[in-house]
C-alpha cells in the first residue's frame, strides 16, 4: 500500500525473542537452539539453508493399510482455509502416499466448534484436526478425546521446535495432543490515512510499530477531533476474536489473565479493572455487543472503523481487495513500553476413532505436511504464518511478512491451555457485554474471575 515501509534491518535484527512457555511446563525462551539458529523461523537469513533438524519425513510412520481413508477437518489458517490450496498440499501428499486418500472438511470459527461436537457426539469425529492448542490440547485432549502423538515428538522433532511451541503442544503430564506447523503475534491494526489526517501518527512510533498508553488515549482524541465519531470498538457479540480484546486490556497497564502456572484466572487485576475503566470512559470506543472480531474486521476494512483490535498478517491479505487506505500495523498501547502481544500457534491433532489404521494413515499425513523437507516450507507458507523452527528465510522478497516479522518478539505468554479455556471465553464476552450496559467494572471482572475459576476445578 502507498505508505507502507519496507524494513531496512535485516528480518534477523527482530527475530531474537522469546516465548514464555505454555502448556504444562514452564520452559522459557527457544534458548537451547542458539547454535542452530533458533529464532530464525520469520525468515532471518536470506538464502539460508533449511536447518536440517527435521524429523526426515513421512517415512517413520508408514501407514499398514494398502487403502486407508482419512478425514482432515480444517479451521481457515491462511489459505488452509482454501479448497485450491488444500487440494495442491494434498496432491503433494498423495504423489508420496497414494494408499492414503484424504476427504477435507472446511469450518469456520463462528460454527466450527459447534460442527465438531456434533460430530463427536454422533461418533463421527474426523481422523485429523488443524488448529491450536487451545482446542487439541486444553479442550479435546484434556477430555480424552484426542490420540498421543508422542511418538512424532522425536528427539530431532524436540530440539528443532521451539521449546515454548513444544511446550504449549501437551498438557501437564506430557502427553502431546499437537504436532505444530506454524505461528504469529496477533496484532492490531490503525488507518494511517485517518491518523495522519487526524494528526495522529505523532503519538506513535510508526517503524516500531509501539505506542504508550497515553499516547493511544491522545491518538484516539486526536482521531474523534477530526469527525470520525466512532474509533474503535471493543467487540463483544461472542468469542470471535477474542484474543484481540484481551491483549488490549493486558497490555493497556501491564495486567494479566492467568497466573503463570496456568493454573487461575487473574483477569480482574487492579490493572485490568483500571484498563478497562479507561476503556469504557474513552471517548470514540464503544462496547459493541452486535458484533464479533470478524465483524470488527469488515467495518476497519470498509472504513468505518480507524482501528481493529483483532487483526493479523493474514487478516490484511485477505481483505487487501476490499481495503483501500493504508494499513498500519500496531502492537498493543503499554504504560510500559513492553507490548506482550497474543501468541498463535496452529498444527494438527488426531481423534481417536479407536480404529489403528486410520491413526496411523494420519500421523503420517502429519509428518510429511509438518517434517518432510520440500513440503513444509508449502504447508507454512500456506498459512501465511511463520514456521515453528528454523527453515531458512522462507519469505524472502516478501513485504507485507516483512512487515509483520517485527511483531514476532513481542509474544508472550501462551495462556489459552488453561483449564476452564471454553467457559472462561464466553464468560470473557458477556463480562465485556455487562460492563457496556453499565455494570460496574470490578463486579463485573469479578464475576468473570469466579466463573472462569469455577470452570477450571479452583
Amino acid at each position: 500500500m502507498k505508505y507502507r515501509k519496507i524494513l531496512a534491518m535485516a528480518i534477523s535484527c527482530v527475530m531474537a525473542f522469546s516465548m514464555t512457555a505454555c502448556g504444562g511446563t514452564d520452559s522459557g525462551s527457544a534458548d537451547k537452539k542458539e547454535d542452530t539458529a533458533a529464532n530464525d523461523e520469520k525468515t532471518d537469513d536470506p538464502g539460508q539453508d533449511s536447518s536440517g533438524e527435521e524429523t526426515g519425513g513421512e517415512t517413520d510412520q508408514p501407514s499398514d493399510s494398502a487403502s486407508t481413508s482419512i478425514t482432515l477437518w480444517t479451521y481457515p489458517i491462511g489459505s488452509w482455509g482454501d479448497s485450491a490450496t488444500v487440494d495442491g498440499l494434498i496432491k503433494n501428499f498423495n504423489d508420496a502416499h497414494p494408499e492414503i486418500q484424504v476427504t477435507v472438511e472446511y469450518l469456520d470459527y463462528t460454527n466450527g466448534d459447534d460442527q465438531i461436537n456434533t460430530a463427536i457426539e454422533g461418533g463421527k469425529a474426523p481422523d485429523l484436526v488443524m488448529e491450536g492448542p487451545e482446542r487439541l490440547v486444553a479442550n479435546w485432549g484434556a477430555k480424552g478425546l484426542m490420540v498421543d502423538l508422542s511418538d512424532l515428538w522425536t528427539d530431532e522433532a524436540k530440539e528443532a521446535i521451539y521449546d515454548s511451541v513444544e511446550s504449549a503442544c501437551q498438557n501437564n503430564e506430557g502427553v502431546f495432543y499437537e504436532y505444530p506447523l506454524c505461528m504469529t503475534a496477533h496484532t492490531m491494526a490503525i488507518n494511517r490515512d485517518v491518523f495522519e489526517e487526524a494528526g495522529a501518527l505523532q503519538y506513535l512510533d510508526e517503524e516500531k510499530g509501539t505506542w504508550t498508553t497515553e499516547n493511544f488515549q491522545k491518538a484516539v482524541q486526536a482521531v474523534v477531533d477530526s469527525g470520525k465519531a466512532q474509533a474503535g470498538a471493543v467487540f463483544c457479540g461472542g468469542q470471535g476474536g477474542d484474543q484481540g480484546t484481551r491483549a488490549l486490556i493486558n497490555n493497556l497497564y501491564g495486567g494479566t489473565f492467568t497466573n503463570p502456572e496456568h493454573t487461575e484466572y487473574t483477569a480482574n487485576s487492579e490493572e485490568n479493572i483500571k484498563a478497562l475503566e479507561l476503556l469504557k470512559g474513552m471517548e470514540g470506543l464503544s462496547f459493541d455487543a452486535s458484533i464479533q472480531g470478524g465483524d470488527e474486521v469488515n467495518l476497519f476494512s470498509n472504513g468505518t472503523l480507524a482501528m481493529a483490535f483483532c487483526w493479523n498478517v493474514s487478516q490484511e491479505k485477505n481483505n487487501a481487495e476490499t481495503i483501500a487506505f493504508d494499513v498500519l500495523p500496531m502492537a498493543f498501547p503499554t504504560e510500559s513500553g513492553d507490548p506482550k502481544l497474543c501468541g498463535g500457534i496452529w498444527g494438527f491433532g488426531i481423534f481417536d476413532n479407536g480404529d489403528e489404521a486410520r491413526i496411523q494413515a494420519a500421523k503420517t499425513f502429519i509428518d510429511f505436511m509438518a517434517n518432510d523437507e520440500a513440503q513444509v516450507v508449502e504447508s507454512v507458507k500456506a498459512s501465511s504464518y511463520w514456521p515453528v523452527k528454523d527453515l531458512g528465510n522462507i519469505y524472502e522478497g516478501d513485504e507485507l511478512m516483512t512487515e509483520y516479522s517485527k511483531f514476532i518478539p513481542f509474544m508472550g505468554d501462551y495462556y489459552q491451555v488453561v483449564s476452564g479455556w471454553a467457559e472462561a471465553r464466553t464468560a470473557w464476552w458477556n463480562m465485556l457485554q455487562q460492563i457496556g450496559t453499565g455494570t460496574d467494572v470490578k463486579t463485573a471482572a469479578d464475576e468473570f474471575v469466579s466463573t472462569a475459576n469455577a470452570a477450571a476445578g479452583n
